[in-house]
């Protein structure tokens, strides 16, 4: 079968390489422009234009595909498909069109539920207990098309969305071969209304752990967002990314690290962080951060939605109750004059304010 192939992302190869095992005719490789990378911020292209030139495919890169001329050159294809998958641009109704078969999705949900951009992390940071690969007939709605094949996996309590992203992908690749094979038999089976999620996009403030939250929550949370962005708390000031972690038993005030093994209470139980990395530093297992950041047991971790660790509301009241007294002093000395005592206080006041929540923290 002539085949378009469009996807741009580590996701999107195996799909490419499965085509061209199986001998299809790969007109042309659409994917997203190369774009600065790496220190040097030079040009890098994408995971799908560096498979594709190895397997010798022509590839093309446009920034749309809302113009008469690139809908016009993609038409020239005469394809009798066009595969897509996590391609990265809205797909106008003459791309639609114009394969002989349509266009056909590989997308990484069961469909209706977890329709759009991020199926894979939103599955693991909400708790399914499995997932799926779809393989979809395009139209102008988003991921609304009916599904000619589908295939489910289960998601363990230890997958994150790196093990799920490989298991899907390869998937995908698996599934697609089999649906051009079989696609004279495959009647399209349209989504039914009820159980329809949207897979959005990650917002950053997301990637804050809440040390507040139920510890499942938590754990789903750091999962889910393993590799990337990785979920973070901060730390004497230096933000540590958290990516791996498992449920654990204890329980305190949330923030605080209760043994030698990086067990962390959360506001319903606790988790114990496996791996870790810090600014501009490789990952490490707990171990191996250790040795390089100690941190005993009862060291509470800031919370960045909360805004308090548990060793940080002492000094808040303190800041707040000591501000409450200088104004009151203030206001005095201005009605009845200042004088080198009055100015003393005040200065020991301030002084106050800064050093003893700056102590506290330390502790």
């Amino acid at each position: 079968m002539r085949v378009t192939f469009m996807g741009t992302p580590d996701f999107s190869v195996p799909a490419l390489h499965g085509l061209h095992a199986a001998g299809h005719d790969i007109a042309c490789v659409y994917t997203q422009p190369p774009r600065p990378a790496g220190r040097g911020k030079k040009d890098r292209p994408t995971p799908v234009h560096a498979a594709a030139a190895a397997l010798g495919l022509p590839v093309r890169h446009p920034v749309s595909l809302k113009s008469p001329d690139a809908q016009a050159a993609f038409a020239a294809l005469q394809a009798d498909v066009a595969v897509v998958v996590a391609y990265g641009l809205i797909l106008p109704q003459a791309i639609l069109d114009a394969p002989r078969r349509g266009c056909l999705n590989i997308h990484a949900s069961l469909l209706p539920r977890w329709r759009g951009a991020a199926p894979i992390l939103r599955a693991v940071m909400a708790g399914d207990t499995e997932t799926g690969v779809c393989i979809m007939q395009m139209e102008a709605g988003l991921d609304t098309g009916p599904v000619l094949m589908r295939d489910a996996t289960p998601i363990g309590a230890a997958d994150t969305t790196a093990d799920l992203h490989d298991r899907l992908a390869d998937m995908g690749g698996r599934m697609i071969v089999q649906t051009l094979a079989e696609l004279d038999g495959l009647p399209p089976a349209p989504q039914p209304a009820d159980g329809v999620t949207y897979a959005h996009k990650l917002d950053k403030a997301e990637a804050a752990i809440d040390w507040a939250q139920p510890a499942a929550v938590v754990d789903r949370q750091i999962r889910g967002l393993s590799p990337f962005p990785g979920a973070w708390f901060e730390q004497g000031g230096a933000r540590i990314k958290v990516l791996g972690s498992v449920l654990a038993q204890g329980s305190a005030a949330p923030g605080t690290i209760l043994d030698d093994a990086l067990t962390v209470a959360c506001g319903d139980g606790a988790i114990r962080l496996t791996r870790l990395q810090k600014a501009g530093k490789g990952a490490q297992d707990a171990a191996a951060f250790l040795r390089g950041t100690p941190l005993p047991p009862g060291t509470g971790y800031a919370s960045e939605r909360s805004g308090f660790t548990h060793n940080g509301i002492i000094p808040s009241i303190i800041i707040c109750v000591g501000g409450a007294f200088l104004f009151f002093f203030v206001t005095i000395m201005f009605r009845i004059g200042f004088g080198s005592a009055g100015l003393n206080a005040i200065l020991a006041s301030i002084g106050a304010l800064i050093i003893i929540p700056t102590h506290w923290r330390k502790r």
